[in-house]
């Protein structure tokens, strides 16, 4: 089977942790970029990349890179591609595009030119040409555009990896998926220990979570992936991906809270949704009521910051999370994400790391605490002793 290059797109921060993944799935050429990582496989392993990365987002095909001066430039060379090799007519298309370039105002006139370029080969071929569906279509093209340099792309995923299929209800500030996996990574837990998340909203770092202690692939929740309506879609391929035997025990235990009864209700019917009620519990509190569900597990949170808190009651808040962790969690490892600088100093907590992340269009710092007996030094000195 042919190989190609694969480009899997992630979130900023998230690179490396997507790398590490497709390394497990057997790529070769494996290279971390920005906000993306690119790779060699076949076909095979183009679907298993849907099916099993838990921080891509997109997973593109390119088809063809070249150099452009100007506008024109672009449209002849989207016009030499062969177009009837992935689109037929009676099937739709939409084109995406990222452009960071002098020669377009913005994304949507770079979309326009290849957009008419396939519409010109099609009409000037056979009189017809396939129709435009930007909501739902048969295939979807990516542009990428920077500077002078241009890569056009097959969409494989379709709809984003990180709309997995178990959500059917959010809360007021969701996390995205795809950042909560990542998230979790990020720390190194793949279920060694006890997980809690003590405000937990509509509950996605509880099922991300759940579904790395037991390994569920995060694809196995989705309807539909992109290539499932390209040409040379192998059914039996995917078929025997999966149907796959992935699940693994997971005897431990994850549990989340949340002050708010909406959100839980809400975290429930998620749960429920992926089949994930007996491995996760639940409980309506205020993170500063709550005490341990067990010892010495992990915590992994996204407190509530940005424009919908105010700054003295975000820092009331982070005053009282770093009070509550000082006084009830001795023996656990915290990490949590905010945009909010001034409420992490409010928590009063060394942080022992500091990642750089975004949720969303907000510039995050995601920290870990480790919480000990006594004063920094003394669980340094302690640590030295113990290697």
């Amino acid at each position: 089977m042919s190989k190609f290059k694969i480009v899997a797109k992630t979130l900023a921060g998230l690179e490396n942790v997507l790398a590490d993944e497709i390394r497990v799935l057997g790529a070769e050429s494996v290279l971390a970029e920005r906000r993306a990582v690119s790779f060699v496989g076949d076909q095979e392993m183009m679907y298993k990349a849907n099916f099993h990365l838990r921080t891509a987002i997109k997973i593109l095909k390119p088809i063809a890179e070249f150099e452009v001066t100007n506008r024109d430039e672009l449209y002849d060379h989207a016009k030499k591609i062969p177009w009837t090799n992935y689109l037929a007519l009676g099937k739709t298309f939409a084109i995406d595009s990222t452009v960071q370039s002098e020669m377009f105002v913005n994304s949507m006139f770079a979309s326009l030119r290849v957009k008419d370029a396939i519409a010109d080969q099609f009409r000037e071929a056979t009189g017809k040409r396939p129709s435009v569906n930007s909501e739902d279509p048969d295939v979807r093209i990516n542009v990428y555009l920077m500077n002078n340099h241009c890569i056009l792309s097959l969409d494989s995923s379709g709809e984003s990896l990180h709309k997995r299929g178990y959500r059917i209800g959010q809360g007021e500030a969701p996390i995205n998926e795809v950042l909560a996996a990542g998230m979790i990574l990020l720390t190194g837990w793949h279920g060694e220990k006890d997980f809690l998340d003590p405000m937990c909203g509509s509950g996605t770092l509880l099922i991300e979570a759940a579904m790395i202690a037991k390994g569920i692939p995060p694809g196995m929740y989705r309807k539909s992936f992109g290539f499932e309506l390209w040409p040379d879609f192998n059914e039996k391929m995917f078929a025997e991906i999966y149907n796959g035997d992935y699940e693994k025990e997971f005897n431990g235990k994850i549990f989340g809270s949340d002050i708010s009864m909406k959100d839980i209700t809400i975290a429930r019917a998620n749960i429920k949704n992926a089949s994930l009620t007996k491995v996760i519990e639940l409980q309506v509190q205020d993170i500063i009521k709550l005490e341990p569900p067990f010892q010495n597990g992990i915590i992994v949170t996204n407190p509530p910051y940005g424009e919908r808190m105010k700054p003295q009651s975000i820092n009331e808040l982070y005053t009282s999370i770093g009070n509550t962790l000082k006084n009830k969690y001795t023996g656990f490892e915290a990490w949590i994400i905010s945009s909010s600088l001034d409420g992490f100093k409010s928590i009063g907590l060394k942080p022992a790391k500091k990642i750089d992340l975004f949720n969303g269009a907000l510039a995050c710092s995601y920290r870990c605490y480790e919480l000990f007996h006594g004063t920094h030094k003394q669980s340094v000195i302690i640590k030295k002793q113990l290697v």
